[in-house]
């Protein structure tokens, strides 16, 4: 006879050979293997976010009478061919991801099921979304930057961004201390700005533009060493960059559309 699913079961177990039996182990409840869920989650939405994510929401499953461990989130490009792009599995009770990889201003297809040890169960109904177009590949231009003091401007050309790319909505300034690693950003709709700087410490500074689809391309980064207080520097060797070394940055930061 078959075992009802997922069904709690006390065991005990003991050896024996041809003189008997030994001692029974103490007693372990062990569970009957569980079948998939078979209810697919509803009121699936999905909204671009940038370029290359795509939020997806969903109501959970409630009316299953298998457990739901989780939810699984499978995407895909074409809907007359739905070959899965990938998927995003979410553990917990948690109704909402975040798609992310994404080709900008592309079409994609997103569905979700839920899933427990035994697989996965019926996906919902997909729901479609485009991802908004790319940012803006040309960094900021004619850069130019003035040290008095502790004050550093900053000023560049407008970013044009090109039919195929988001319109530039402002710009971010980050900014690093050598002292303590923080990163710290400035957003602007303007195309200068003024920065308050420690005089004691040195500065890596990056100028980016910024669009419904993300942050485009930086400008080379600008060193600011403590012993340049006066300083000036302008955009030289390459067009849109300054003229200075080129630094790793430790710390990635993505803003999100609103």
């Amino acid at each position: 006879d078959s075992l009802p699913p997922f069904s709690p079961y006390d065991v005990k177990v003991g050896a024996f050979n041809k003189r008997g039996e030994g001692p029974f182990s103490s007693i372990a409840t062990v569970y009957s293997a569980e079948e998939v869920p078979s209810v697919a989650p509803e009121r699936l939405t999905a909204r671009s976010l940038t370029a290359s994510n795509i939020q997806v929401t969903w109501e959970p499953v409630q009316s299953s009478p298998e457990r739901v461990l989780g939810y699984e989130v499978v995407y895909w490009e074409d809907d007359t061919k739905p070959d899965t792009v990938g998927r995003v599995r979410i553990n917990g009770n948690s109704t909402a991801a975040n798609v992310s990889g994404l080709d900008g201003n592309t079409l994609y297809f997103l569905a979700v099921c839920a899933f427990n040890t035994a697989g996965t169960g019926p996906q919902s109904s997909p729901v479609n979304a485009t991802t908004k177009k790319p940012p803006p590949s040309q960094p900021p231009q004619g850069v130019e930057w003035s040290l008095i003091g502790s004050q550093l401007t900053l000023q560049w050309d407008p970013v044009i961004a090109l039919d195929t790319e988001s319109e530039v909505t402002g710009y971010v300034v980050l900014y690093r201390r050598h002292r303590n690693n923080d990163m710290y950003t400035i957003t602007t709709n303007k195309t200068s700005v003024e920065l308050n700087l420690s005089p004691n410490d040195n500065y890596v500074i990056q100028i980016k533009s910024l669009s419904e689809g993300g942050l485009g391309e930086g400008c080379e980064p600008i060193h600011i060493h403590q012993l340049s207080m006066g300083a000036r520097g302008s955009g030289g060797a390459r067009p849109g960059c300054l003229s200075l070394s080129p630094v790793l940055f430790t710390a990635l930061v993505a803003l999100g559309a609103s």
